[in-house]
């Protein structure tokens, strides 16, 4: 059903660029919604520029409440204008879980043509948090148990360079147009690759900060220097595995208190070892990656960064 723009003259009106701040949906995605499946229908400018009312601030709010609630985007548009208090439905059979299957179908063949019009499709029409939430991480998850039982390191350092390249480029286009704090990412020494704290450094480049990428451990004893040489605000790590316990109960603690930033987990290990972190100065941020970046601004407030 399309959503009509039929406002009064006098309505205030907000272009394109402070509507994706309002609601942190990025431009391409509302363009997405408005062409592909007429979710809003804004306002144009002689010129041809977007601009939208309060009632559409308000529809993106809702098209991201059904989101966040594991709709896909295609059942989205007969929801909105029913009664706020209509259930959830259940995905329709085709939908999420044949996005994923046909996402990995993708990555095994190693069709990467058709993997890269995935990738941008779903950045394009999902904001982040739901493309990682709903996509990318259950298919990660998914790989990384087939691997453990059966591994196959040709698709998997496949997957990590069309990612190290898709996501590289986009942190660097970003970086440059934010002055949010800088974050430093390094993967754990135990996680065979940069899976995770690639859709880590996806993640917290959406949410406005700037990234410092190392899909490589870097010793923990050096993470005092390349946070003085890189002027960062925070040291996030992120692992698939469990690692080890001298570094989980020793090495994690007593690096975390030679920093002046705080130290932060997530990932797969932050489940894994949920119980086994248990110095104060290691902040566990949990295994979902975007709420694990949302919990990045209390810390940094708190810290005096923000």
């Amino acid at each position: 059903m399309s959503h009509k723009a039929t406002h009064p003259p006098d309505t205030p009106l907000y272009p394109i660029r402070e509507v994706s701040r309002l609601t942190g949906v990025n431009s391409v995605t509302l363009r997405a919604w408005e062409r592909r499946y007429g979710l809003i229908r804004p306002q144009r400018t002689p010129k041809g520029h977007r601009l939208y009312a309060q009632d559409d601030i308000t529809r993106v709010e809702r098209i991201l409440q059904w989101l966040n609630r594991g709709v896909p985007v295609s059942q989205v548009g007969d929801l909105l204008d029913q009664p706020e208090k209509v259930e959830t439905p259940t995905p329709a059979s085709g939908d999420w879980e044949s996005q994923r299957q046909q996402l990995q179908a993708t990555i095994e063949a190693l069709n990467l043509p058709k993997l890269e019009s995935l990738y941008y499709q779903s950045l394009s029409i999902y904001p982040v948090s739901v493309a990682i939430n709903e996509l990318w991480q259950p298919v990660i998850l998914s790989l990384e148990a087939q691997w453990a039982n059966a591994p196959d390191a040709l698709v998997r350092r496949t997957l990590e360079a069309f990612l190290r390249s898709q996501i590289g480029i986009r942190l660097h286009y970003a970086n440059q147009a934010t002055r949010g704090p800088l974050i430093l990412l390094n993967v754990m020494p135990d996680d065979p690759g940069p899976l995770w704290i690639l859709m880590a450094a996806l993640m917290a480049s959406e949410q406005g900060y700037r990234v410092q990428l190392l899909d490589r451990n870097l010793p923990l004893e050096d993470l005092p220097q390349a946070v003085a040489r890189l002027h960062s605000s925070m040291v996030l790590l992120a692992s698939g595995q469990k690692e080890s316990d001298s570094y989980i109960r020793e090495a994690l603690p007593h690096a975390a208190k030679t920093l002046n930033v705080p130290l932060g987990v997530c990932g797969e290990v932050a489940r894994l070892r949920e119980q086994a972190f248990t110095d104060d100065s290691v902040h566990v941020l949990g295994d979902d990656l975007p709420q694990a970046i949302s919990r990045l601004r209390p810390l940094l407030r708190e810290s005096g960064v923000l």
